[in-house]
């Protein structure tokens, strides 16, 4: 069930006992008037928070990564720009006429397991793959971006 249905169905008993008091002493309660019961209900204006989309999750946990190797933000604009291009940040993306695979489209997408065992199903690794691909192989994100660029492939 989500918070505003909840929100919303949820009933807030406020419930006023009042003890009566004789002289300053209290009455027993079997002498006393049955306790004011209040009732009302409470309704909230806010909106649940809309679930954070796949692209844009997994570029969070890109830029930590870039940030984590000591690389800028120009860096981390030409690999959104590389990855948007290969993958549209989909870590399940196929290329069904190569077999390439993942954010980083990996060919053969086998290669990735070698980041972790939970290569086909977790954006994480597949970015830690990609990221150590990039700096082996062009040395940082705008050298393969620009590779893309000039040849339509990395």
């Amino acid at each position: 069930m989500d918070s505003k249905r909840t929100l919303n169905g949820t009933f807030v008993t406020v419930t006023a006992f009042t003890a009566l008091t004789a002289l300053g002493t209290p009455v027993a309660w079997a002498e006393a008037r049955p306790p004011v019961v209040r009732t009302a209900k409470w309704t909230t204006s806010a909106k649940p928070r809309p679930p954070v989309t796949t692209p844009n999750r997994n570029k969070k946990i890109a830029l930590d990564q870039v940030v984590q190797r000591s690389w800028n933000l120009r860096q981390f604009h030409c690999l959104d720009n590389l990855w948007t291009r290969e993958s549209n940040w989909n870590h399940r993306a196929r290329n069904n006429s190569s077999g390439a695979y993942g954010i980083p489209q990996a060919l053969p997408a086998g290669k990735m397991e070698r980041a972790g065992h939970d290569w086909k199903s977790n954006p994480e690794t597949q970015i830690r793959w990609g990221l150590a691909y990039i700096k082996g192989r062009y040395g940082r994100p705008c050298g393969a971006w620009g590779h893309w660029k000039s040849h339509n492939w990395y």
